[in-house]
């Protein structure tokens, strides 16, 4: 079992609590004891042992969302950390090894192809990718996170993700007749569970069988329930809040129809965030509950995704005003990546959302090749509020016409800031 120091807090909740045999780290911290070197062309500063792929994906994929150009040796230093067979390590010292089998991982690749779709350029790179990820699915068309484990939902919910972004559809992709939503399906509660746990998601089941909410599990399968990848730029949106699972008549099925799966899961995460303040907690055994970070974003993504970024505005909101903590006052590349993330999809100027989120970034990794202008960075008002803002640029000339030029009238108007459209392994680093 890897330390707690390098372990991130939400992937070793989900180890203890599952019983998982290794996990990634979320945090870009060092870790205890001897570190590895950080290698040119890597982003943060911490020891990449156990999240270098990691947090390298999420960074070039929030940054590419955000018009910047990485260096070179951003990108070819992920590239070059893929093995000969398509999958991804969490980190490999030595690129020019062969790659041992058993170290790759499903998260890693799953996180490294979306990075690689979002910049544009890698296809032969994201074939690969996409072939390791179906050679690895289990036959019950579930994912682990090492191949030949069990699946869980983390793991599945990124390989989904991933397969979207590489724009193919994850019920045509099954192993034993099994596809990926059937896999993602095994790990969320139905009509049999209490009323307040159904349409959450657990980890994996206990040695019973039995099924046991996760906040992270939740958080992170409820992006691909709703047929998301990152980067999260779903701009359909109901006023309406997601649906609880529908147990009429009594019903006590376990398994959640897939037409009910995405609003289940933002039901769930909806109830779970007003309960506890608008963020999602982290509760380990013998540990005081503390606020997960990393499950708060993914359930923002999620459920903005799902077209409900009403129900994701509070824990936006917390985020903007928490998330330093997190990203250790923007130290910290994968939080600051994920944290990115988040004010993009939630349509949020990310220079204000609790400190600049683009330049924290960009300051823990090489000088990229070209950034964006500040007004291409941030981000665009709701669809409704443009309306708005267009209308309102109208009220100065009509105001003149009907007050005559000369009435010595001078209006100020302030233009809209747009209101949160949404509210990150975030999941298990």
């Amino acid at each position: 079992m890897l330390t707690a120091a390098r372990l991130g807090a939400a992937a070793l909740s989900a180890a203890l609590l599952a019983g998982a045999a290794a996990a990634p780290a979320l945090a870009d911290s060092p870790s205890t004891g001897a570190t590895a070197p950080v290698p040119e062309g890597l982003y943060g500063k911490g020891d990449p042992t156990y999240d270098g792929v990691w947090r390298q994906s999420l960074a070039l994929t929030a940054l590419a969302g955000a018009k910047v150009t990485p260096a070179d040796s951003a990108v070819s230093w992920l590239t070059g950390q893929q093995c000969a067979d398509g999958g991804w390590p969490s980190y490999r010292a030595d690129a020019s090894a062969a790659c041992d089998a058993k170290t790759e991982d499903s998260n890693a690749t799953a996180v490294a192809v979306q990075a690689l779709v979002a910049l544009g350029g890698h296809q032969d790179t994201v074939d690969k990718g996409v072939q390791w990820l179906k050679a690895n699915q289990n036959a019950d068309g579930s994912w682990a996170y090492n191949p030949g484990s069990p699946g869980d939902a983390n793991s599945t919910g990124l390989a989904v993700n991933a397969l979207l972004a590489a724009k193919l559809d994850p019920a045509g992709v099954a192993k034993s007749g099994r596809s990926a939503f059937d896999g993602l399906a095994l790990f969320q509660l139905g009509c049999a569970a209490p009323a307040d746990q159904r349409g959450a998601f657990a980890y994996q089941p206990d040695p019973a069988g039995a099924l046991a909410p996760n906040a992270l599990a939740s958080a992170q399968a409820s992006l691909a329930a709703a047929g998301g990848k990152l980067p999260v730029t779903n701009t359909n949106r109901t006023d309406a809040a997601p649906k609880a699972l529908p147990c009429a008549n009594g019903s006590t099925e376990p398994l959640v129809p897939r037409a009910d799966s995405a609003e289940a899961a933002g039901a769930y995460l909806t109830a779970q965030l007003a309960a506890g303040g608008q963020h999602l907690t982290l509760n380990m055994p013998g540990a005081t509950p503390t606020p997960d970070y990393t499950a708060t974003a993914w359930a923002a993504l999620g459920l903005i995704q799902g077209g409900h970024p009403q129900q994701a505005a509070g824990a936006v909101d917390w985020l903007a005003k928490e998330g330093g903590t997190w990203t250790k006052g923007g130290t910290d590349a994968s939080a600051t990546a994920t944290l990115l993330l988040v004010a993009q999809a939630a349509q949020r100027d990310p220079a204000t959302f609790g400190g600049d989120l683009v330049a924290q970034l960009t300051a823990l990794g090489p000088a990229p090749k070209a950034t964006a202008p500040a007004s291409a960075t941030a981000s665009t008002a709701p669809a409704e509020k443009k309306k708005d803002d267009g209308l309102s640029q109208w009220w100065p000339i009509g105001i003149g016409l009907l007050i005559g030029v000369g009435g010595g009238l001078v209006l100020s108007l302030q233009r809209k800031r747009g209101q949160a459209q949404g509210q990150k392994r975030g999941q298990k680093r």
